[in-house]
């Protein structure tokens, strides 16, 4: 380190300036960006009925693409570090936010919801004679 900490923050963000730090950062952006589009695609197929996680699961992808997208242009195209560091920050932010705090509270809700219904349906199979049609009397026609 020959700069104060603070002062590498408006430094490029090359293998020159941080050699230990720029491969990882853009090889591990796009393992993850492609670890994150294999994960959306096998659960948003094994979730296709939820609605609710689907959306979860929208909100992370893109999340996710924009944030490791950018680390990597910010790599190819020397970006300051503090903007990659900006970059990292709230995008990781709002992958968080969005697993750990929007979701949860309403994953509960839907829970519920869907017991209600299981259970609803259960109770309603119980009495056989709630699925079977009854017979209508024949009327006479009249002349």
């Amino acid at each position: 380190m020959t700069l104060l900490p603070w002062d590498y923050f408006w430094t490029a963000f090359s293998k020159k300036n941080f050699p230990d730090l720029f491969d990882p950062v853009w090889i591990a952006s796009l393992i993850l960006l492609v670890v994150l589009i294999v994960a959306y695609t096998i659960r948003t197929r094994q979730l296709h009925r939820h609605r609710l996680y689907l959306d979860m699961w929208e909100w992370l992808l893109w999340t996710g693409i924009i944030t490791f997208f950018l680390l990597v242009m910010g790599a190819v195209f020397v970006f300051d570090f503090a903007v990659e560091m900006t970059i990292l920050v709230v995008g990781v932010g709002v992958l968080v936010w969005v697993r750990f705090w929007r979701y949860p509270a309403l994953f509960e809700a839907y829970e519920v919801q869907l017991a209600r219904q299981r259970y609803l349906a259960r109770a309603k199979a119980s009495k056989p004679e709630a699925t079977i049609r009854t017979k209508t009397t024949k009327r006479r026609r009249r002349r």
